[in-house]
């Protein structure tokens, strides 16, 4: 189990070069760098430079942000929150947000609200974690409390965001059943 749970691992590294504009298109950052392909179960340690067997710690937090979030929006939830896990830093927003949305679209609404909640307090102007918690909302029949991350997201970027356009759209949806 351990060595298919770090062959997962390491499969999601090597093909984040892969995710690299669909990363960027979506405004979350991320360097344009690209990682050199490993094999045999192996992946790139940016510290030694190298292809290495994988253990804990050897993968920097953006290398497993992008590896989680890219798992995440291919639809392997779990898989992603096994990768997110692996942060060293957790306080950080994006990597709490992408644990938030791949608890959610798991069906553990929520633990994802938690997750979403966290990361807000680490930075309040995420407005992609207010989109997602708004999101969850509707999961549950919330629209009023959907509405109060409708505003959130209105204030930070006003109505012409992305997140505002998207939330709108989903809470006109939820309100036409």
């Amino acid at each position: 189990m351990q060595s298919r749970y770090l062959m997962l691992v390491a499969g999601a590294v090597v093909a984040l070069p892969l995710f690299g504009a669909p990363l960027f298109a979506a405004g979350d950052g991320g360097s344009s760098e690209q990682q050199p392909k490993c094999t045999g179960g192996q992946i790139y340690n940016g510290k030694t430079k190298k292809c290495e067997a994988p253990k804990a710690g050897m993968i920097d937090d953006d290398s497993i942000y992008k590896a989680g979030r890219a798992l995440a929006m291919d639809g392997k939830y779990d898989d992603a929150i096994k990768v997110l896990t692996l942060a060293a830093d957790k306080t950080d927003p994006r990597i709490l947000n992408y644990l938030g949305y791949s608890h959610r679209k798991a069906g553990r609404v929520l633990v994802g609200l938690g997750y979403y909640q966290e990361a807000l307090r680490n930075n309040p102007d995420y407005t992609l974690v207010r989109e997602y918690m708004g999101e969850a909302h509707l999961m549950l029949g919330d629209v009023a409390a959907a509405r109060v991350q409708l505003s959130e997201i209105e204030k930070r970027c006003g109505k012409g965001c992305r997140e505002y356009g998207m939330l709108e759209e989903q809470i006109e949806s939820y309100l036409r059943g």
